[in-house]
């Protein structure tokens, strides 16, 4: 498995990893890899003839009030997982060489970039926009990876990527959870015993709204509230959005019948977890 430090020699490396026709799969990461990002990379390696991984804690998405200098940065510990599976090519830059000092250029994503996620946190879907551009200008990957976990953010990349003609293909991957359904995320390290059993009213909460929806409720509003409610059962959770909306556009909607990605955030103590599910188009009778 290689590692490339630098834009140009991670471009170089992934060329040589395209010759002959051979397809590139892409999983970009920051980092303190768990199951969910494995799951990625094990569909990357199904799909594709190599797979490239970048490892980046991306300045240009965290406000300044929020965990960039405390986010987890396991590499060692990372990179050990992605050679056991099958890894070809590492990419790991430092800051500098991804955001540098002087930049002037970023990719603006428009009015989606203020909806769920982006509402809360101001500038944060430009830096991932920007971030994930470059990586697709460096790697001009066949297809990359996300987890469904990022719903918003997915949303936001499919608008650039038709928006910009990038020739990649997003594949999403369902979200992996914890056996008792807490969905994976590398800041699930932050919280302590007790705040790790009530964050897991975030899956609890979906799961009541989407039995909702099965047993027949059309009504978005009515499935909203009924999150809401169950969010608000639990202490030292303090939600901070959600929402009953159309999955490309983030838009809320009226019902469910064509489907709709339902999606919560909330702060568990000092920590901000998001989960979501998708409800499939109501089948006609």
């Amino acid at each position: 498995m290689r590692i490339c430090r630098t834009p140009a020699g991670m471009n170089a490396a992934c060329r040589d990893l395209r010759k002959g026709g051979r397809t590139l799969g892409l999983v970009p990461t920051m980092g303190a890899l768990h199951e969910g990002h494995m799951s990625l990379v094990t569909a990357a390696k199904t799909d594709c003839d190599a797979v490239a991984v970048s490892i980046f804690v991306n300045p240009a998405q965290f406000s300044p009030n929020e965990d960039y200098a405390a986010y987890p940065r396991t590499f060692e510990e990372d990179c050990r997982k992605l050679e056991q599976a099958g890894v070809d090519l590492v990419f790991a830059p430092a800051a500098e060489e991804m955001w540098p000092v002087v930049n002037t250029t970023f990719v603006e994503p428009g009015e989606i970039a203020t909806r769920l996620d982006g509402a809360s946190r101001p500038g944060h879907f430009r830096g991932v926009a920007t971030i994930v551009a470059r990586l697709f200008n460096i790697v001009q990957p066949d297809r990359a990876y996300f987890g469904q976990k990022d719903a918003a953010q997915i949303a936001v990349l499919r608008h650039i990527v038709r928006d910009l003609n990038f020739s990649v293909h997003l594949i999403v991957c369902p979200i992996v959870r914890e056996p008792d359904g807490l969905a994976m995320s590398s800041r699930n390290r932050y919280l302590s015993t007790p705040q790790r059993e009530r964050a897991l009213v975030l899956h609890q909460a979906l799961a009541a709204a989407e039995k909702l929806a099965t047993s027949g409720e059309l009504s978005a509003e009515v499935i909203r509230h009924r999150l809401q409610t169950s969010l608000a059962a639990a202490s030292d959770v303090r939600p901070d959005y959600v929402a009953v909306v159309d999955p490309d556009t983030l838009l809320p909607v009226q019902d469910v019948s064509a489907g709709a990605l339902v999606a919560v955030a909330a702060w568990v103590g000092t920590t901000r977890l998001i989960d979501n599910l998708v409800l499939p188009p109501r089948t006609k009778a």
